[in-house]
This record gives structure tokens, C-alpha cells and sequence, in this order.
């Protein structure tokens, strides 16, 4: 795997509707080595290379390039500005973080009422976000008008760090999953196969709607990243994957229940290549094969996902070899599928 992609990626700021970047630069990765690149209208990235042979099956490989992030509402007259989330966001993660505004590429920090001035209820309790502001060092309203204005987007303050098993970033979700169908493209193919870098999937699954229907494959792989809550105080049964437990193979989730064939099929492939595979053991969340499945006739669809914890957060943190397997699954399976042994 070249983690080289991967870090280039995640410290890419790319909040959804603001993927121009992401794009561009996944663009300049595989621009010598697709047959097709197209745009459409949504901001997608649709991609098609040939393989040695031509496929038996058409099949879709995705993932997508937005992140989760803020859009700003409000300017105050002390220069601070007021936000709203973009994609789902725990605002026990926000306070005291670097945050990046995408345009003017001005750093700031979310803030919030001083301890000592709430009473001992207010203390408890985690603020809404409409209590928090982004701090740029503003002077007043017309210092940071000249700086920032209402509906630019805001990412957490890129970072990126790896030891020998883990990897700590933010954005995994999903630029992981944009990493492993980079690296597809830039090698050989055993069969043709479509790729599509989507928008908007943290505000409803957007982008994927559209590619999918503009592809109009028979099968696809959704590339992802997932939720491991092995953390203390969580038990086991609740844990839904956990990191060093290989690729996540999703059985059914808040928008889609998944092809039965396709799921064995993921675990039969990362048996055969030698890495390990876990079931999402939670009916939970939902991703782009929510849109991809129902797509004209409909599409059959799988997930394969790695495991992360602290999804959605300025520091997400998943293993190495997890990724690996990710990838691995994802080649064997994509082989069989275009390969009409599925």
C-alpha cells in the first residue's frame, strides 16, 4: 500500500460540496492510468479502466471523498463565527479544536462560554453547538468579513501520524476507501471494472445516486470506513467490528440489506487472500450502497469497510493491517464479480 496517497488525502480538506480538491488531486493520481475520466454534473468522479479481458459482469467500485465538517451561518459582531454541522458530528469532540476555513484557509479554534461563568447544571452538560463559535482572532464583524464569509465551509485542522500498527488522521472516512480504488487503478486489472469517487455522502448519500445511475452497473462494491466501538467500557456485544479483526463485511444496515451471495463471497475472498474479515455485527448507520442498490433495476450490492474508531472526529485511528485486508478482499472480490464467478 502506498500510505504516501493515503496522508495526501486525509490532510486534503474536502467537507461535503466542497470536494473540488479531493478531486483533483485523486484526478493527478490516476490520470495516466484510466482509460475514462469524467465529471458529471454533481461534482462525481466517474472512472474506467480495462482489464486484461472484458468483464463477464459490470461492476462498480466506490467510495467517497467528502468529509464530515461545519458551514458558517453567522458572523458576530465580536468577529466570531456562528456554524452548523455538515454530516453528523458528537459536539463532545468540537471544543478546543483546530478548525480550517476551506476558502480563505484561515486556522481557528472552536470556543465556548468560560467554566467559571456557569453555574454547576451548565457545567455538566455538553454545549449545543449553537452555544460554540469558531474564534479566527477577529478584531469585530468587519475584521472578519474581510476574512471570512457566511456559507464557507470549515474541516478540522488536518493531521496526520503512523506507527508500526496504526495510523491516526483525520478524514479516514472515506479516504481510505478513495486510497484502495486509487491503488486498483493505477495497477492492472484483470477485468474492466468502473470506479466513481462520490459527493455528499454525509448529507444523504448524495453523489452516489446520480454516478450509479449514470454507470448503471450490475454489481458494485461500496469501499468504506466503519464505526469499532472496542473501547473500554463498551462490552463486547456491542462492539460492532474491531480493529486487528480485518476488512468489515456488512450484512445489512439502516438503508440497505445486503446481497447474501456477495456477503459470503467477501468472506470467501479474504480467506483466499490470507487476511482476515469481520461481520459489522450492528444494524446501524448506512452508507452509498443505500442509493447504489436501488439504482434503475436495482444493483446487487456489498460493503466492505475497515474498522475505525473515533469516526466523524479531528482524530480517527485504524490499523495498518486492516487496511491491508480491506484492499486485499476488495481485489479478490472485484475478480470474481467482473469475472462471472459470482
Amino acid at each position: 500500500m502506498d500510505l504516501d496517497i493515503l496522508k495526501k488525502l486525509c490532510l486534503t480538506d474536502g467537507v461535503s460540496s466542497g470536494e473540488s480538491t479531493v478531486r483533483n488531486m485523486i484526478i493527478s493520481e490516476i490520470k495516466d492510468h484510466a482509460d475514462e475520466i469524467t465529471v458529471d454534473g454533481a461534482g462525481n468522479l466517474i472512472v474506467f479502466k480495462r482489464g486484461r479481458q472484458r468483464a463477464a459482469n459490470k461492476l462498480l467500485l466506490s467510495a467517497h471523498m467528502d468529509e464530515v465538517g461545519f458551514i458558517v451561518t453567522y458572523i458576530n459582531g465580536d468577529g466570531t463565527l456562528r456554524v452548523d454541522e455538515v454530516g453528523g458530528i458528537d459536539r463532545r469532540v468540537i471544543l478546543g479544536k483546530h478548525i480550517k476555513l476551506n476558502e480563505s484557509g484561515l486556522s481557528g479554534v472552536f470556543g465556548v462560554k468560560p467554566t467559571h461563568l456557569l453555574d454547576a447544571e451548565a457545567k455538566k452538560k455538553i454545549p449545543e453547538l449553537s452555544e460554540m463559535y469558531i474564534d479566527i482572532g477577529a478584531s469585530d464583524r468587519k475584521d472578519a468579513e474581510a476574512h471570512a464569509m457566511v456559507g464557507e465551509l470549515a474541516a478540522f485542522e488536518g493531521f496526520y501520524e503512523e506507527n508500526e500498527q496504526a495510523i491516526i488522521t483525520k478524514a479516514l472516512d472515506d479516504r481510505a476507501g478513495c486510497m484502495v480504488l486509487i491503488e486498483m487503478i493505477k495497477g492492472e486489472l484483470p477485468y474492466d471494472m468502473y470506479f466513481t469517487f462520490v459527493v455528499k455522502e454525509e448529507v444523504g448519500l448524495r453523489g452516489a445516486k446520480t454516478a450509479a445511475y449514470t454507470v448503471d452497473p450490475e454489481f458494485a462494491i461500496v469501499v468504506e470506513t466503519t464505526t469499532a466501538a472496542d473501547i473500554p467500557g463498551v462490552d463486547e456485544s456491542k462492539h460492532v467490528c474491531s480493529l486487528g479483526g480485518g476488512a468489515v463485511i456488512s450484512f445489512m444496515d439502516r438503508h440497505t440489506l445486503y446481497d447474501r451471495e456477495l456477503y459470503k463471497a467477501a468472506f470467501a475472498a479474504a480467506e483466499s487472500a490470507g487476511v482476515k474479515a469481520q461481520a459489522k455485527q450492528a444494524v446501524a448507520g448506512g452508507n452509498d450502497a443505500g442509493v447504489i442498490s436501488t439504482t434503475r433495476g436495482g444493483v446487487r450490492t456489498i460493503a466492505v469497510s475497515l474498522p475505525c474508531r473515533y469516526l466523524h472526529s479531528p482524530h480517527t485511528l485504524a490499523y495498518k493491517e486492516d487496511l491491508n485486508a480491506v484492499e486485499q478482499t476488495v481485489r479478490i472480490l472485484a475478480k470474481r464479480i467482473a469475472g462471472g464467478m459470482i
